[in-house]
């Protein structure tokens, strides 16, 4: 499937968390439209036949529930609550429903505590690079623009004798990995960095030297990739509990690697990739597909601890700093 197709969503539209949106309830005693239990069973057909969790539900059950919260309404505007049951009976603590005009339906049990408060760019000597990486959502060109500036950073600090670099996710909410993953290639380096793994699929991903690179796709391209005087260098990832989803995927890259090690605080816990699917009235349904994969194939479906676990963001800093010349 494409890259447009699937992803790790958060921070952008309603996939962070809070409350349902809701509809007045109908006076009790009726029942639900034909045209709404169409549209709940629908739902409810793509969630059976794609969610990540779709061989552990027992969707009769699922089902039952799901049209019960929908009571006698009406339209499907008054489906919210029915919705927001679906969503939280799938377990997976990241899908979400968007409505095309704008605002949804938030995940109920989106992972609590990720919302820290921003750190500053770090200062760092001049024997360390630096690649701080923010969350983002954008067109193709746009993708193509984030990357591009990232090398353009990467080229810009890359000399002789460094010792290595630090890679900052800290307040990375997520969005769209791939310009990301294609960021931060130089440093990762080339070849698989993960896998989107799903009940019936497995996907690698990784960064092939112009490219990050979904499956066989090349999700975003370089016209003119940098790379690095030296390769494989060591980095140091810094990481907090506002880094979700995309930023997590981002996290897992380095995973494995050879020389990398993280810093920090935990992440906020939904590591995994969305997929969505665009209902009869025009909404979305972003979908939990698959949970993501290191390099070695362990996998990730809550928060990822740091390899070195530090509260204050300046100890972090430093700490990453002696590891690397450590090496």
């Amino acid at each position: 499937m494409s890259r447009r197709a699937l992803i790790a969503v958060c921070l952008f539209g309603v996939a962070c968390g809070g409350s349902p949106s809701t509809a007045p309830s109908p006076a009790p005693g009726a029942q639900a439209s034909a045209v709404v239990v169409k549209y709940l069973n629908d739902l409810v057909d793509i969630m059976q036949a794609n969610s990540v969790n779709r061989l552990v539900i027992e969707w009769t059950s699922f089902r039952s529930q799901v049209l019960s919260a929908a009571g006698s309404a009406q339209a499907i505007a008054d489906a919210s609550p029915a919705i927001a049951v679906a969503l939280g009976l799938l377990n997976d603590h990241h899908s979400f429903y968007q409505r095309p005009t704008g605002g949804g339906i938030s995940n109920p049990r989106f992972p609590s505590g990720c919302a820290v408060p921003a750190v500053a760019d770090a200062t760092v000597p001049a024997d360390i690079g630096y690649l701080r990486i923010g969350a983002f959502s954008g067109n193709a060109a746009a993708e193509v623009a984030l990357a591009t500036d990232l090398h353009s950073r990467i080229a810009a600090q890359d000399r002789d004798g460094l010792a290595g670099w630090i890679v900052d996710l800290r307040g990375n909410g997520g969005g769209d990995m791939w310009p990301m993953l294609a960021g931060a290639g130089p440093i990762l380096g080339e070849g698989t960095a993960g896998y989107f793994i799903a009940p019936a699929y497995t996907t690698a991903w990784g960064y092939n030297g112009t490219a990050s690179v979904d499956g066989t796709f090349l999700a975003v391209q370089l016209e003119k990739p940098y790379r690095l005087i030296a390769q494989n260098p060591r980095v140091a990832v810094l990481t907090n509990e506002a880094v979700a989803s995309s930023g997590e995927a981002i996290v897992v890259a380095f995973r494995g690697r050879p020389n990398a090690r993280s810093f920090g605080a935990r992440t906020c816990g939904v590591p995994t990739a969305n997929r969505a699917f665009v209902l009869s009235d025009g909404s979305s349904l972003v979908l939990t597909t698959a949970v993501d994969a290191d390099r070695n194939r362990v996998t990730y479906d809550s928060a990822i601890p740091p390899d070195e676990t530090l509260s204050d963001p300046d100890a972090t800093v430093a700490r990453a700093i002696a590891w690397i010349r450590g090496g």
